[in-house]
């Protein structure tokens, strides 16, 4: 009776809090060609298995998918292609981590550096002896300094739009802490930006970091906070404190999430003149668990329960 269910087997780990679902295997024909090539025919022929991996009642808003792929470099250890509970996205600092953390479970790779190509391109992941990960990633920079948006019911907020594998708006202004007992008001606030950023000039930022010096609030695009300090988001920053002369070439800069893990970044020049850099950062990511997940066509919600923006 069960010879119609699909089954998937994936591994689950997390990075400073943010989860991480590797898909090893089950996933649609793509077709070869480079990892960006085979995201677009995911993205525009198969988001139903991204609803199926990601959602309720198997998932969570909060969850990222890594659709294992094959890489079109030989010289890549993995390709992947990385999911929401919205959309595909070029690249996730904290899913590399969690990839890396994940094949090295599974006895695929050992410390040292590998390289993993993403639809964003190829980047390097390092798993170190103390098994944390260092990641150098896309190149990245600021695209605009000091952008000003009317947000409604806030006024007006001003923050730099940058690259980092992701578009992110980095605002430094909130009218409330940055702690988890403002989380609520932080989404609002940060939501009601990434509207107003997207209407007012900006329509590729899908992402809005919120925060004072250190510390942040990252909303992902399906409106659920990143629990760790987010690695493109991360990256996105280094370019804007590079860009203002505010952080050295090879300089340590510690961002902590609103939860309170930390990924420690730095950055070297790629070309100085237009603002470009190669960031690189570093965390730790823990396995938590080895499922099968099970579609069954005769389930109603076999594809998953999406919830209202």
């Amino acid at each position: 009776m069960n010879r119609f269910i699909q089954r998937i087997p994936v591994i689950d780990s997390h990075t400073g809090g943010e989860p991480t679902r590797v898909v090893l295997s089950g996933g649609p024909d793509l077709g070869g060609g480079s990892v960006a090539d085979m995201l677009a025919v995911f993205r525009d022929r198969h988001d139903a298995f991204r609803r199926a991996v990601i959602l309720e009642p198997r998932g969570s808003d909060v969850l990222v998918g890594a659709l294992l792929v094959p890489p079109s470099n030989a010289a890549c250890a993995a390709g992947v292609i990385f999911f929401d509970n919205v959309q595909c996205i070029g690249m996730c600092g904290h899913g590399i981590m969690g990839l890396v953390v994940t094949l090295a479970h599974l006895g695929r790779i050992g410390p040292g550096a590998h390289l993993i190509e993403t639809p964003a391109g190829i980047v390097t992941a390092t798993l170190h002896e103390d098994e944390s990960v260092s990641v150098e990633n896309v190149p990245t920079w600021r695209a605009a300094k000091a952008a000003r948006v009317e947000v409604a019911g806030v006024g007006v907020v001003t923050g730099d739009v940058a690259y980092g594998g992701n578009w992110f708006f980095i605002a430094d202004e909130c009218d409330r802490p940055f702690d988890c007992a403002n989380l609520e008001h932080l989404t609002d606030f940060a939501w009601r930006t990434r509207l107003a950023v997207n209407a007012q000039g900006f329509p590729e930022v899908d992402h809005v970091i919120l925060g004072h010096g250190s510390r942040n609030f990252v909303l992902c695009p399906g409106k659920a906070y990143d629990r760790s300090p987010c690695g493109t988001g991360t990256s996105a920053r280094l370019a804007c404190l590079a860009a203002d002369g505010r952080l050295a070439e090879n300089e340590l800069f510690t961002q902590e999430s609103i939860i309170g893990s930390v990924f420690r970044g730095s950055y070297r020049w790629l070309d100085r003149a237009n603002g470009i850099i190669a960031p690189t950062i570093r965390g730790r990511a823990f396995v938590t668990s080895e499922a099968t997940l099970m579609i069954d066509p005769r389930d109603p919600f076999c594809f998953g329960l999406s919830s209202p923006l």
